[in-house]
């Protein structure tokens, strides 16, 4: 059996509706930008930068230094219509083993991590405000974190309609919880509460090591620029709207981050911020009076949708890797009457818990931050190398070569210094990067006769017991998981 997906056929070829406008395009990237991170990423940048004024440098730099990788995106975006994003980049550029490292590090530790520390930020705002005076316990943090992946990982199983409604709800709530903090922050600054930036760059850490890991934190915010990437195909008149996206975007993110931990350093002194597991919570404690539940409620209720478009993304990236025949069939398999990826989110939701055995969330966002930096600077290096190696390509954007050669210095900086101040951490992303080479070398560079025979029978056997418990089976690669036709089914 094969599903076919509603797809637009032109000439012989099969490509995905065009049916996201420059709106949904702004709203997209605002929207996946702004998620947890900025609830949870304020402790991690002041306790790496060691100042509330050298966190606030560390903050700019990082919305520049995202727009300039948003810049780069949008040409290369423009250039090459495939979805994927930096995996789409390095296959086209550098070939089919360094897009299979990339790959390989997104579906084993860069995507479930990720969630991990989405589902720990849901968590601590949930359980925090019930230990007002002490930290959550640590069981239950992870209890509940693990509950919500289980239940989200078992909704996009089940294809309940509420995809749509849930997005919309999350952004309206990170919005709304922002926008209160800022204009309580700003309230407060103006009625001279600024003892706490009185010599503000006292005690900072400029040392290199500890400025890549604040980078790390605060990037980890600004993580999104590259979602209308992912999903360029389906994108209206691209040429035009993917840069003009990301030119509106990203300077309301800057801002919106910016004054939110102004408003933050406004109320709470150094020493609260680090001791907080909620800084949010902490801040509406402080100054919102009865209305203080309103900030849980609305951070937990984003990360709910945040960690709901992960979980959904991390699918879509099974079947782009099966396309390009980077994956086995039993993780590119759709459930025969719901026409969901069981499999792929069974295992994606498996990862996920795994990493909850993390003790602290930081360490999280560097064990997949030296990947997720490594490979989107070599997809930048990929600008560079098909500017030279292929100058006649057509580029509707062009950039000047200044943006993606300093942007790539800049992901050397991230990727190296980090292997100095914090080894363990960054030889945990190598070791996972590097475990992929031989399952590239053994199941996609080797012929089929030349593989193991052991293996072939292992993964049939898996394939097939897979089919009858999950009732699935392997679905079209041109297949689009949002737009199904039921009828559409041989």
């Amino acid at each position: 059996m094969v599903v076919e997906g509603d797809t637009t056929s032109v000439g012989s070829g099969v490509r995905l509706k065009q049916e996201i406008s420059l709106l949904h395009g702004v709203c997209l990237i605002v929207g996946n930008m702004i998620g947890s991170g900025i609830f949870v990423s304020p402790k991690g940048v002041l306790m790496y930068t060691g100042s509330f004024g050298l966190s606030l440098v560390v903050w700019a730099i990082g919305g520049i230094f995202s727009v300039f990788g948003a810049l780069c995106y949008a040409e290369l975006g423009t250039t090459i219509h495939k979805s994927g994003a930096s995996y789409a980049y390095i296959l086209e550029a550098f070939g089919g083993f360094l897009a299979f490292i990339r790959l390989w590090t997104s579906l084993m530790i860069v995507e479930p991590a990720c969630q991990a520390v989405i589902a720990l930020t849901f968590s601590n705002y949930l359980v925090q405000p019930f230990y007002p005076t002490c930290a959550a316990p640590y069981h239950a943090v992870r209890l509940f974190a693990a509950a919500i992946i289980c239940l989200l990982t078992a909704v996009n199983c089940m294809k309940v309609k509420w995809g749509a409604i849930l997005q919309v709800i999350s952004t309206v709530a990170k919005v709304l919880a922002l926008i209160v903090i800022i204009i309580a922050g700003l309230v407060k600054l103006a009625q001279g509460f600024d003892q706490n930036f009185e010599d503000s760059f006292k005690g900072s850490k400029l040392n290199p090591g500890d400025m890549a890991l604040a980078l790390y934190s605060a990037l980890y915010s600004y993580s999104g620029w590259d979602t209308l990437n992912f999903i360029t195909e389906e994108l209206q008149n691209p040429q035009r709207n993917l840069p003009l996206s990301i030119a509106i975007s990203m300077p309301i993110v800057t801002i919106i981050y910016i004054l939110t931990n102004v408003a933050y350093y406004v109320v709470m002194d150094a020493d609260t911020v680090l001791y907080s597991e909620a800084v949010a919570v902490t801040f509406a404690d402080e100054v919102l009076g009865w209305a203080r539940w309103l900030i849980p409620i609305s951070v937990a209720i984003s990360c709910y949708g945040g960690l709901n478009s992960s979980i959904i993304a991390a699918s879509r990236l099974f079947f782009v890797g099966s396309r390009e025949g980077h994956l086995p069939n039993v993780l590119c398999m759709i459930h025969i009457k719901r026409y969901t990826p069981i499999p792929a989110l069974l295992f994606n939701g498996g990862m996920a818990l795994i990493y909850l055995s993390v003790p602290d969330v930081f360490r999280l966002i560097n064990y997949f931050s030296f990947n997720y930096w490594l490979f989107i600077g070599m997809s930048i290096a990929s600008q560079i190398y098909l500017r030279v190696k292929f100058p006649e390509m057509p580029r509707p954007v062009k950039l000047s070569l200044f943006f993606p050669v300093v942007y790539c210095i800049c992901s050397v900086f991230l990727v190296v210094v980090p292997l100095y101040s914090d080894t363990i951490n960054s030889l945990v992303g190598i070791a996972v990067a590097l475990s992929g080479a031989p399952v590239y070398y053994i199941c996609i560079y080797l012929p089929p006769t030349s593989r193991p025979a052991f293996l072939g029978k292992m993964l049939d056997k898996l394939s097939l017991f897979t089919q009858k418990l999950c009732f699935c089976c392997v679905a079209s690669p041109d297949i689009d998981l949002d737009n199904i036709d039921p009828e559409k089914i041989e």
